[in-house]
């Protein structure tokens, strides 16, 4: 299975949301934050497409007064994960990010998504108590490019 990884814009508002809310459950962004990540210029999206499904998205947001790009969201639909669309996606969205030093959140349960980023060679550089809106701790990675 080959999906297409292209740009994504607001035309993708729906399926985002479908996505988010079977990925992220309780942690899924709002309506108006994805209508956001799919307006705001400067931010790189990409979606993976199977057939007319979106099956992943990735956000990144280079914040150029800091030269650090954050990986806001990355999500695969569950039934295609394991087969290499989130790697793709990261890779592709890391190509496009003019930065030396990448950064992402994620829960410390959420075990594959730690795996899939430290193999990509992100390093864990901090924990945020109370990030999440259940409370819940969220781990802080980087990966610096050279």
């Amino acid at each position: 299975m080959n999906p297409i990884i292209n740009n994504a814009n607001i035309m993708d508002l729906i399926k985002l949301q479908k996505l988010e809310d079977l990925c992220f459950d309780e942690d899924a962004w709002p309506f108006l934050d994805l209508v956001a990540v799919l307006t705001f210029p400067e931010v790189i999206r990409l979606k993976a497409v199977f057939g007319s499904r979106m099956i992943g998205f990735i956000a990144g947001d280079l914040r150029n007064k800091d030269n650090i790009a954050w990986i806001a969201t990355l999500a695969v639909d569950p039934k295609f994960q394991n087969q290499g669309i989130g790697s793709a996606l990261l890779h592709e969205c890391e190509m496009k990010l003019s930065t030396t030093q990448i950064r992402l959140c994620l829960r410390p349960a959420n075990n594959p998504a730690l795996k899939l980023y430290s193999r990509a060679g992100y390093e864990v550089i901090d924990l945020w108590k109370g990030y999440y809106n259940n409370k819940g701790d969220a781990i802080v990675m980087e990966k610096r490019i050279t």
